[in-house]
């Protein structure tokens, strides 16, 4: 099962840094909004491809025709929090309403109900894991943002496995796509999305595809856009991490597109046997 994802923000909405953190200082940056989903669309045509789009509510308002082209074009579309902040830095309030305001942005464009949610940077982990039982609250029946590994933002390393399942919390169970992992000396690593696709050769990007029977991608606009901006203020770490393999991440996409099926969400969702998925009890 290869699931096809895309995390819909800007070039400039990187985490944790201090330059690009409010909506007051995206203001400061040029949208290249337009031009990266003018490519993913192409793409998509091209190869025939479904795919889920986990929008921002904050794209919603500023970029409606955006949202309404995605849906038009019949993808499912998803919501990736409001102002794209990490959540374990949110309380249950500020979680709350955030996610309330990017639910309704996002159905007033389509006047469809939002049924999926990732959170920004995977930045669901132990000590926030309250956050799973708000979705609920709030009338989201699956979540992507269980990082079943170690990372900078987020991770939840004790989550307990790394395929499709349920969770289940407040009396209630919540279907739970979390990123795949492959592993290396008996260490969890992912390949399938973001810089980790980037950073790794195509050959042995191929090799992890076509060994691992469940693979959920997650991709963003700037991930095949080599001519955007660098931000000046960036460590070489955070550099290097954000732009390396910008100049061939499109051409390995459209590569794994033309030679294999990927799904969306929703398709993926109704060919699962739920009954027979492992649960993980908080």
């Amino acid at each position: 099962m290869n699931i096809l994802t895309f995390d819909i923000e800007d070039w400039f909405h990187i985490l944790d840094h201090k330059s690009t953190k409010t909506e007051k200082d995206w203001r400061r940056y040029e949208s290249r909004m337009h031009l990266n989903m003018d490519r993913i669309f192409r793409l998509l045509e091209e190869t025939q491809q479904k795919a889920t789009f986990f929008c921002l509510g904050w794209v919603a308002r500023q970029y409606p025709d955006i949202i309404q082209e995605i849906d038009a074009r019949g993808y499912e579309i998803a919501t990736h929090s409001d102002l794209h902040q990490l959540a374990y830095e949110q309380n249950r309030a500020q979680f709350a309403e955030d996610l309330k305001r990017s639910i309704q942005s996002l159905e007033d464009v389509t006047g469809k109900k939002i049924r999926a949610y990732r959170a920004p940077g995977f930045s669901i982990k132990e000590q926030n894991k309250w956050a799973l039982e708000l979705l609920l609250e709030n009338g989201i029946e699956i979540d992507c943002s269980i990082f079943p590994a170690s990372r900078s933002h987020g991770g939840f390393q004790n989550f307990g496995f790394a395929r499709p399942g349920w969770i289940e919390v407040g009396g209630m169970r919540l279907k739970e796509f979390p990123i795949n992992v492959a592993y290396l000396v008996g260490k969890p690593f992912i390949f399938s999305g973001g810089g980790y696709f980037r950073a790794f050769p195509l050959p042995v990007l191929n090799r992890l595809l076509t060994q691992s029977e469940y693979v959920m991608t997650y991709f963003h606009p700037r991930d095949f856009d080599p001519d955007q901006p660098v931000l000046p203020d960036l460590s070489l770490a955070r550099r290097f991490k954000s732009y390396y393999g910008l100049g061939s991440s499109y051409d390995k996409l459209q590569h794994w597109l033309q030679r294999n099926h990927f799904s969306d969400l929703e398709s993926s969702n109704q060919a699962i046997n739920w009954d027979a998925a492992p649960v993980y009890s908080l």
